[in-house]
């Protein structure tokens, strides 16, 4: 992707949960929230999606206050609502209400100046199959350290 540049990715979202799509949302961000995003100042670990009311909101998502500020700063763990068209608020909605299913963030960056957010519909994995992924992760390590000895 071109004029984009990711701040923060969500490792255990990916190691937590089977993804089954993903997409790109915009973040109603307050004035010091966007200065102390672009410094890269976030944490994603535990933040959720949920639709309340037709809106899609994040939780959890902490964004510390940014340092060069006066005392009108914002709230590092208010809720932020996510900017989506209600088309697919509505087919986010009907796919949640599914046993098994949630929204987590998996990664926040930058497009065009812009703050995103790339939400993914997830379903979680059990302890096996995290097992299994630990497994996959080191085969394909163990090969490629081979493949590095044998050049």
């Amino acid at each position: 992707m071109e004029n984009v540049k990711v701040i923060s990715v969500n490792k255990r979202a990916r190691f937590d949960y089977f993804i089954e799509e993903s997409i790109e949302c915009g973040i109603a961000l307050e004035g010091t929230e966007v200065k102390s995003v672009k410094n890269g100042s976030i944490s994603l670990a535990d933040s959720f999606a949920e639709i309340s009311g037709g809106e899609v909101w994040v939780r959890n998502f902490h964004i510390s206050e940014y340092s060069y500020s006066s005392v009108f700063n914002h709230a590092p763990d208010r809720k932020k609502k996510l900017l989506l068209h209600r088309e697919e608020i509505k087919r986010l909605s009907r796919k949640t209400e599914e046993k098994g299913y949630t929204l987590i963030p998996l990664d926040v960056h930058l497009k065009k100046g812009r703050a995103k957010i790339q939400l993914g519909l997830c379903k979680g994995k059990k302890l096996y199959d995290k097992r299994e992924t630990i497994k996959k992760r080191d085969v394909n390590r163990e090969i490629a350290r081979e493949f590095r000895a044998s050049i």
